[in-house]
């Protein structure tokens, strides 16, 4: 009878739902702690310098925050233009290039053509833009491995700044430009809240905007995505375009610091910055490219460095704070 075996059918769906659901929760500990490692670690480095002997007293000080804070902005900067590409799959090799040359564009501007410090600004963002838009044409148009054709790039303008410097650095830019570069406020450089701004809108373009998300898709299966109809010519070449923008950013940022230009061939920026980017990947968002993840790796690492060097470490080792001998003015900003 139908009626009678109703009392024996099976126990609610409530009890398996609680038991998978005790089951998952060591799972989703582990996970949020994978996600917060980076950040813990940085807590923890960060304390044990401000409690370690030879640095207790020099570590924490507002002098070496705000050295540390100001000699990194240009790296964030330059980290975060590595993200547009890389999420949607592809590598740009030529941004500490393009930072470089931003900063040449913007120094000689002024220095050689008279130009105001707004306008030098405006040019070495249309030139950062404009590289960029090359290397999208050419990986994206071209189908060229953006490995190569962004190390050809790189090549190529390294060959332009020592064409028009013949190797010797720019001075004499606008006044206003280097009183910006060494202007504090709130007690920190004001090129920091820029580099927030700046980087506050690649996060928000990134995570928050169909584009944004669209650039994942690439990254994560680009014939997926263009089966859905994603425009994946058009949406590479604005990603390569947005990383020259935002390199050029670092550029000017460059050139307020340092008063000036000096040629180089910018890998003193790439590597810091690539190091920076995929140790990202690793907090907030494991396995996946993301702003916050590489502003805590940047700060991660020069806080190492920057305790290290203030210890006694060996002169190999990049200094990214301040030693107490030494001016904030003579540090090296690709630290």
């Amino acid at each position: 009878m139908p009626s009678s075996s109703s009392p024996t059918s099976s126990p609610p769906a409530s009890a398996p739902a609680g038991a998978a659901t005790a089951h998952r929760s060591p799972a989703e500990v582990l996970h949020h702690l994978e996600r917060l490692a980076l950040p813990v670690l940085l807590v923890i480095v960060v304390v044990f310098f401000s409690l370690f002997p030879p640095t207790r007293d020099l570590f924490l000080t507002t002098d070496n925050i705000s050295v540390v804070l100001a000699n990194q902005s240009v790296v964030l900067l330059v980290a975060g233009a590595l993200l547009f590409p890389l999420i949607c799959g592809h590598f740009d090799f030529s941004v500490g290039a393009t930072a470089v040359f931003a900063n040449i564009v913007c120094a000689a501007a002024m220095s050689d053509f008279g130009w105001a410090a707004w306008q030098a600004c405006g040019l070495a963002l249309g030139a950062g833009a404009l590289v960029g838009l090359a290397n999208g044409v050419v990986v994206a148009r071209f189908r060229m491995n953006s490995f190569v054709s962004t190390l050809g790039m790189a090549t190529a303008l390294n060959g332009i700044i020592q064409w028009y410097t013949g190797g010797l650095a720019i001075i004499g830019i606008d006044r206003r430009m280097t009183t910006f570069g060494s202007t504090t406020w709130l007690g920190l450089p004001l090129v920091v809240f820029v580099v927030l701004v700046v980087l506050l809108l690649a996060w928000y373009v990134l995570t928050h905007t169909p584009y944004g998300r669209s650039l994942y898709a690439l990254g994560s299966n680009a014939r997926s995505a263009v089966l859905v109809g994603l425009p994946q010519r058009g949406y590479t070449r604005t990603a390569f375009m947005l990383s020259g923008a935002v390199a050029a950013v670092a550029g000017t940022v460059l050139t307020a610091r340092t008063g000036g230009a000096n040629p180089d061939s910018g890998t003193s920026l790439l590597f810091p910055a690539l190091t920076a980017a995929f140790l990202g990947t690793t907090g907030f968002q494991p396995g996946r490219f993301n702003v916050p993840g590489t502003i805590v790796g940047v700060l991660f690492v020069a806080a190492s460095v920057s305790g290290l060097t203030l210890s006694g470490a060996d002169t190999w080792v990049t200094a990214g704070g301040i030693s107490p001998s030494t001016p904030a003015v003579d540090r090296d900003l690709g630290a």
